[in-house]
């Protein structure tokens, strides 16, 4: 065979060759063009499920229903203290938070003092973000619970009860209603009917999501978050860390020259309101033996002031 063969038939195996290359090459970026065009069809799906969703979730929530006395623009607040106070004390709590109930327990009787001396009004946003971290439904039935218990006018002595007896953040025993029942039996007055129907029936189900929704867009992260006329104070105010003893100067500075408020409120406990110690003043001389008149002037007994003081410290 000539050179001149060989080298032509070398060539037309180069060309074939290199045809066969290209031809791979074109098939592996047609492979990866499909597949590429099948993640962004997926890619696309998943974008478009998850701005609806955030669509849905940036939606404003109206709820259906709001618990009597109810505050803010939305009704989301429950308040308890002195309408007219002169400070007010927001206080964002989840029923399951660990740090919610440590928050409860070193400063409630300080802030029930302040509330009932007129010094200032607390709103309260009951919110349930800690379902959705730790699974399970407790947060949210606790809030619903409240928002019953608000509706009898027993939320304080309720509220007390809850963080008293909350069960640790990684058990749920909440998510059974009757749980959240039993506990109201620590509460003279509030387990009723009334009050069981509106517990299992989850009367406030939509307001609750409503007010964890207001939660969301409010900036705060943590619970509990708590301000003093719209100034953080928890953990630290400045450079101070809260104290009782240091919340009670910080509120008494806010309020200093002012008018303290009337002790009454829809959301504090019955007993505490003046219709109900004029009342519970008629009953007792109602019940006055006619022939002994010394007890008239006898300290009351210590069970006639028992449904005034918070259901935790009993």
């Amino acid at each position: 065979m000539s050179e001149k063969n060989r080298d032509g038939k070398r060539s037309a195996r180069e060309r074939l060759a290199a045809e066969r290359r290209a031809q791979e090459d074109r098939a592996r970026r047609k492979r990866k063009l499909v597949v590429l065009g099948s993640v962004v069809a997926v890619v696309a799906v998943a974008v478009g499920v998850g701005v609806a969703v955030q669509s849905r979730r940036s939606q404003p929530e109206t709820p259906v229903a709001a618990p009597s006395g109810a505050a803010g623009d939305r009704k989301l607040v429950l308040p308890d203290g002195a309408a007219n106070a002169p400070a007010t004390l927001t206080v964002y709590e989840d029923p399951r938070c660990p740090a919610c109930q440590l928050f409860e327990k070193a400063f409630r009787p300080t802030v029930d003092r302040l509330k009932d001396e007129g010094k200032i009004v607390v709103n309260y946003h009951i919110v349930s973000f800690i379902d959705r971290h730790d699974s399970g439904t407790g947060s949210k039935n606790g809030a619903n619970a409240l928002a019953c218990a608000q509706d009898a006018g027993r939320f304080r002595a309720y509220h007390n009860v809850l963080y008293a007896n909350q069960p640790p953040e990684t058990e749920d025993p909440w998510s059974n209603r009757g749980a959240l029942i039993s506990l109201a039996g620590k509460v003279p007055g509030l387990d009723t009917p009334a009050f069981r129907a509106c517990v299992n029936g989850n009367t406030y189900g939509g307001w609750v999501s409503a007010v964890q929704q207001d939660f969301d867009k409010s900036g705060f992260t943590s619970t509990p978050t708590v301000l003093l006329n719209g100034e953080s104070v928890f953990p630290r105010k400045g450079g101070q860390d809260i104290t009782p003893a240091n919340l009670k100067a910080w509120v008494d500075a806010a309020n200093k020259g002012k008018r303290l408020g009337t002790p009454a409120s829809p959301a504090a406990s019955p007993a505490a309101s003046p219709a109900a110690k004029a009342h519970g003043r008629k009953a007792r001389r109602h019940h006055r033996p006619a022939a002994s008149p010394a007890p008239a002037a006898a300290p009351p007994a210590p069970g006639a002031a028992a449904s005034t003081a918070p259901a935790s410290t009993r």
